[in-house]
């Protein structure tokens, strides 16, 4: 079984408490459709689990099959550091269909940021270390695709559907106590 090889810090993109008695990491890519798939699935669970359950998000895009895979994580990153990666991540995923530079443009007037720094963005070099620094982690890790779920530092892979991550979360927390 695969382990988490960069264990998860502040650095990270996270919601709720990293001390939760459960800690799901996904690697996802904004142009994967499965990726879509599970964005809703795991925004139930963040409903469902509260404050028991921490997400965090790292970038594996795969640009061979989703041009706009390393775009979008730019645009995320880019967000990030203006305080905004989750309304940019929610807002990528709610747009996957649509990706490409007229939506990165319509997200940053919606967040109120400068179209002018997304498009200097697009070139420098500290967005796309950050994306490196995810991707150098989930091959370390054993990432070969996505979406890629760890909970608690252990590789979930699920036998039929996503919604497995539901009774995994629950086997999980169990374990905890």
């Amino acid at each position: 079984m695969s382990v988490l090889s960069v264990p998860v810090s502040a650095q990270d993109h996270y919601q709720g408490r990293l001390d939760a008695p459960v800690v799901l990491v996904e690697y996802a890519d904004y142009q994967c459709p499965y990726c879509g798939e599970a964005f809703s699935l795991v925004k139930r669970l963040q409903q469902r689990f509260g404050d028991e359950l921490c997400v965090v998000f790292r970038n594996f895009p795969l640009v061979q099959s989703h041009p706009q895979a390393l775009p979008a994580a730019i645009t995320a990153e880019y967000a990030a550091a203006q305080g905004q990666f989750w309304p940019a991540h929610d807002a990528l995923f709610r747009s996957q269909q649509q990706l490409g530079e007229v939506i990165y443009r319509e997200l940053m007037r919606e967040l109120g940021l400068p179209e002018d720094g997304l498009v200097a963005a697009m070139e420098d070099a500290r967005y796309m270390r950050r994306i490196q620094d995810d991707i150098d982690g989930a091959l370390r890790s054993g990432v070969g695709g996505t979406p890629t779920f760890f909970i608690n530092g252990r590789l979930f892979q699920p036998s039929k559907s996503f919604e497995e991550l539901y009774d995994a979360i629950v086997a999980a927390k169990a374990a905890e106590r």
